[in-house]
């Protein structure tokens, strides 16, 4: 359980982005050591967010603007009338299928940017009204965006999981790995 990125071990820019990017993802993974799947879906805090939602938001999040730097049709279809779903498990999704699918989607995810021939390549961005028309981003910007969005709901989890138990996942670490 690293909690730290050795950016110059990973030779080049994109290890470097590769690792901070999977570095926000474990702090989102920490959060949910030790708990239920009925813990993991509590909302504990003045907000609606539950670990396991958040989870499945930044899962769902990822493969999104993976599927858009292909060009393709992403896994999940959200409109207006299903975005809360992405936000709390449904169906027969568990904390441990939903992990189970990110680690697919960061795998696709490191196998891309592995493969553009540039960081500097470009896609559109979606045509919706948060984002200028006609604007195109380099995959380097895919990847500080995936790098934000990570590290917002890594935020964003530490807080739930302290309000649940007063524990960080800094604290969950340590006595993992039996510092504390």
């Amino acid at each position: 359980m690293v909690m730290h990125v050795h950016a110059e071990a990973h030779g080049d820019e994109r290890g470097a982005l590769l690792a901070f990017l999977d570095e926000q993802r474990g702090g989102i993974r920490r959060t949910l050591l030790g708990l239920t799947d009925e813990q993991a879906a509590s909302r504990p805090s003045a907000s609606e967010l539950s670990l396991s939602g958040l989870l499945k938001h930044v899962a769902e999040t990822e493969q999104g603007w993976l599927s858009r730097a292909r060009q393709v049709a992403p896994d999940t279809q959200r409109s207006e009338e299903n975005w809360g779903d992405s936000f709390r498990l449904t169906g027969d999704e568990t904390v441990e299928s939903v992990l189970a699918y990110w680690d697919e989607v960061a795998r696709g995810t490191e196998e891309f940017i592995r493969s553009v021939p540039s960081l500097n390549d470009t896609f559109p961005l979606p045509d919706q009204p948060w984002f200028p028309d006609d604007e195109a981003v380099s995959m380097r910007w895919l990847m500080l965006r995936l790098i934000a969005e990570m590290a917002r709901h890594a935020g964003h989890a530490d807080i739930v999981r302290e309000s649940l138990d007063g524990r960080t996942a800094f604290e969950l670490v340590a006595q993992a790995q039996g510092w504390g």
